[in-house]
């Protein structure tokens, strides 16, 4: 292959070996039509953290919630445009393992697989405490374990029954969070018709302990945690018809929603509730809802059951598929590349990353298991970002999309900014499970090399 680098080469084209067909691992079924992965991806963006972060980003950059928000979605375009490029030249689940692998060799491919699949498990873990509390408490009370348990089950088996069954499911709870946030947008809008609501709000960037441009880039590092989300699409990129087509219109589309919705939101928020209030609060958009009057305060908690359920159950399919195309690369146990032969999903992944998350989700709270999301995924992004650069010497025969090179470059930069605004503490978690994961990763390359003696 012509201007291709010898490891990229033996990366994408290894020499030739005896596998046995009862070996290989069974393809997957692609049914995901474009609609269905905007809904996909739409679905994991317009999570739970748009619920509870309003107030927080209101802390940090003052009223104009609004811009840290339109600043996240501008950092998180650029990476998602290097997920876009990377995707249609190499349409298979693995995703930035994968990239990682072919740009860096199999230890930094191992290392930024291992990253994405530990925040995709504790993601779960944190969704799975957040739907068994206060807001499930609105309508019932049970043991935190009973929920934990039935929550995990039920997500485990939607997921094993098929990826359509579990993106349709995902169009329907999509469709009430969106609906949840345009009720916001609608209720903001009333109260500034009705003259309760306050403009010049809109306008306050800034806070007593920072200016307008410190607080701009502190609100972006929490608004950004509402934009993660996108990545897991790539891990269904092999069951995606079309990918070439349908992955960069189904992304691009799906996040300048997401990003219009958030900045209404950002508006009506900031509009309708006094900043300090704002801040204070546990449940900034439900704020609004009793701002505005008429609306029963029951019908945000099931919205936001429903988000929570939702999203969980986006990153467990995404763990499962990760999982599922590091094993089938050699980066974990060949166990995990087992699939129904019905169905043709990876039970064996779906069982392993749901019990993981079962484990965690019993012994840690909300708090713990969410604060070191955002430095796992900025490790993520920053390699994601720069294996663009190195593949682009790698020449493919199929179309693909393909991003301007400042893009990739912005990217990077733009994780490195973000990651220096986050807490030691928060660093300090992320780089221990990031050290399990150096170690695995040794002995990942390890293997490697000796396959291929």
């Amino acid at each position: 292959m012509r201007g291709t680098r010898p490891g990229i080469r033996n990366s994408v084209n290894p020499p030739p070996t005896k596998i046995r067909a009862s070996d290989s691992p069974a393809p997957l079924k692609k049914a995901l039509t474009t609609p269905l992965l905007y809904f996909f991806i739409l679905g994991d963006v317009l999570g739970a953290g748009v619920y509870v972060l309003v107030g927080q980003v209101a802390a940090e950059s003052g009223g104009a919630v609004w811009a840290p928000l339109l600043a996240a979605l501008c950092l998180a375009l650029l990476t998602a445009a290097s997920y876009a490029e990377l995707v249609t030249r190499y349409p298979r689940a693995g995703g930035a393992s994968h990239y990682a692998t072919l740009a860096y060799g199999p230890f930094l491919g191992f290392l930024a697989g291992f990253c994405m699949l530990a925040a995709g498990v504790v993601s779960v873990a944190a969704l799975t405490r957040g739907f068994g509390g206060d807001y499930l408490s609105e309508f019932v009370s049970l043991p935190v374990v009973l929920v934990t348990l039935v929550f995990l089950a039920a997500l485990a088996l939607l997921n094993a029954r098929g990826i359509s069954e579990s993106t349709r499911a995902n169009v329907v709870a999509t469709v009430i969070e969106v609906g949840g946030l345009l009720l916001v947008i609608g209720l903001g809008a009333w109260i500034v018709l009705r003259g309760d609501g306050d403009a010049g709000r809109l306008t306050d960037l800034g806070t007593s302990r920072e200016g307008p441009v410190a607080a701009l880039l502190s609100g972006a590092v929490l608004a950004y945690y509402s934009f993660v989300g996108f990545e897991t699409s790539v891990n269904v990129a092999e069951e995606t018809r079309d990918p070439r087509r349908s992955y960069p219109r189904a992304l691009f589309g799906a996040l300048l929603t997401a990003g219009a919705v958030y900045v209404l939101v950002g508006v009506a928020a900031a509009v309708a509730v006094p900043t300090g209030k704002l801040t204070e609060s546990s449940g900034p958009l439900l704020e609004v809802v009793r701002t505005a009057g008429g609306v029963p305060t029951e019908l945000f908690s099931a919205i936001a059951l429903v988000a929570v359920a939702n999203g969980a159950l986006l990153t467990g399919i995404m763990s499962s598929r990760l999982a599922y195309g590091m094993a089938r690369d050699g980066l974990l146990p060949r166990f995990l590349t087992k699939v129904l032969p019905g169905r043709r999903t990876p039970w064996a992944a779906i069982a392993t990353t749901t019990a993981l998350a079962l484990l965690l989700a019993l012994t840690s709270d909300v708090a713990t298991l969410a604060s070191t999301l955002v430095v796992l995924l900025l490790v993520v992004f920053f390699l994601v970002n720069t294996s663009l650069l190195v593949l682009r010497r790698d020449a493919v025969s199929r179309d693909h999309f393909r991003a301007p090179t400042l893009v990739p470059v912005l990217g990077a930069v733009s994780c490195v900014v973000l990651a220096t605004q986050i807490e030691r503490d928060v660093w300090l978690r992320a780089l221990l499970v990031m050290a399990v994961g150096a170690g695995l990763g040794v002995i990942a390359a390890v293997r490697s090399r000796r396959a291929r003696c």
